[in-house]
């Protein structure tokens, strides 16, 4: 009976975390995309400024990603996440008082700690609380947030056509999913206070946090496995603020248009990841990640050339599949190359590597768009970093074999 009310009350936490996760990607994404861009361009940010802005969101992930995840494998996780859906719900009412800029930088700072807490503390949750279905339900999981990632540039574009660019209502709109989000949260939490599972307590007595840090630095297979992340999330990053702005700025595309394509991308995301994760499961890691650097690399190459709406979204789609591919595969392979008792230390080191890849991105392709070389200088770059990547994994022999749970 206790088996089958333990059994029970995992399913019942799994759910709520998934549709607490779907709601907060949600709102967090619906912020930034398709938005950001023209809200700050209102606001008369500097155009070499402005990936400031993009990247404003992440440093947060640079800075506490390891940090918390860490200590959620000494303390209980549940108290964490209920932070971050804190942060969730109250950073979207600090965009209606925003009148410049530089204010804007700061609310997306504050916002962004809340996907910095929440992503690395869920996934190390799931991998403890169903230690045999932990890839099933860690996919699973990301799948459903990735809903929330994929609705978010329609109804974000939608209300932005409608009110003709209102920045205040979607906004409003945004805090609205993110209160959602958090009374979620406490659901979650009252569930675990239910239950009469113990506390999530220390696994490692008498390690330190840094002594679990130093164990994964030195680890030569988590180091390349995250470099290989922290490239996708440069370029995720660079195309989820400065793809929009070329199909505005370009291609004379309308907020409608641009939030299709961008939608696209997340779907095929979405739909594709599950897929490429069983795929990954039963014939390796290597293949996908080689294989998913390549093609998105070889279809961002091709942006610049075209301002035609149906190639941009083929385009657009191609490279949601292709991020797909490499991303089913590092976070498994980031658990089979770490010990077990290091999970949420894991998960934290390569969220952290991660944002910094995606912090990166859009400060450094501002430098270059403001070159001569324009859009072209930077998605080439974008191109030759991702075939670099696969260059460094490929012929660096992680992943030959796989250690399947």
């Amino acid at each position: 009976m206790n088996l089958k009310n333990a059994y029970s009350t995992g399913n019942a936490c799994f759910i709520v975390l998934c549709i607490m996760g779907a709601l907060a990607i949600l709102s967090s994404t619906m912020s930034k995309t398709p938005v950001l861009n023209p809200f700050a361009v209102s606001l008369g940010t500097p155009p070499d400024l402005i990936g400031i802005i993009a990247a404003a969101s992440t440093i947060p992930g640079i800075l506490i990603s390891l940090p918390v995840a860490s200590l959620s494998d000494f303390f209980d996780r549940k108290k964490v996440l209920l932070f971050a859906a804190f942060i969730f719900a109250s950073a979207p009412f600090l965009y209606l008082f925003v009148t410049s800029w530089w204010q804007l930088a700061f609310v997306r700072f504050y916002h962004g700690f809340a996907t910095a807490i929440f992503i690395p503390v869920a996934e190390a949750t799931l991998a403890e609380r169903f230690p045999t279905k932990r890839g099933e339900r860690i996919s699973v999981f990301n799948s459903v947030t990735s809903i929330g990632r994929g609705v978010a540039p329609f109804l974000g574009g939608a209300i932005l056509f409608v009110t003709n660019y209102g920045f205040h209502t979607l906004y409003l709109a945004v805090a609205i999913v993110g209160v959602t989000s958090f009374v979620m949260a406490l659901l979650l939490l009252s569930e675990n206070k239910a239950s009469n599972s113990p506390p999530m307590k220390a696994k490692i007595a008498t390690g330190t946090v840094l002594k679990c840090w130093l164990e994964v630095a030195r680890n030569r297979g988590a180091l390349i496995v995250s470099f290989v992340q922290a490239c996708q999330y440069y370029v995720y990053g660079v195309m989820e603020f400065y793809l929009v702005q070329y199909m505005i700025e370009v291609a004379n595309l309308n907020a409608l248009a641009v939030s299709v394509i961008i939608g696209m991308q997340v779907i095929s995301m979405i739909v594709s990841r599950p897929l490429l994760g069983r795929f990954s499961d039963k014939y390796g890691r290597r293949l996908p990640i080689v294989l998913g650097c390549i093609v998105s690399g070889v279809l961002l190459f091709v942006v610049p050339f075209t301002t035609h709406f149906a190639l941009l979204l083929v385009i657009s789609i191609g490279y949601g599949v292709g991020f797909a591919l490499v991303v089913s595969s590092t976070s498994p392979l980031m658990c089979e190359l770490t010990p077990p008792k290091l999970v949420g230390t894991s998960m934290g080191f390569l969220c952290t590597i991660m944002d910094i890849g995606q912090a990166l991105g859009p400060i450094i392709s501002g430098v270059i768009l403001a070159t001569t070389f324009a859009y072209t200088g930077l998605f080439s770059s974008l191109t030759l970093l991702l075939v670099s990547s696969a260059v460094v994994f490929l012929f660096s022999g992680i992943g030959k074999t796989v250690e399947h749970s």
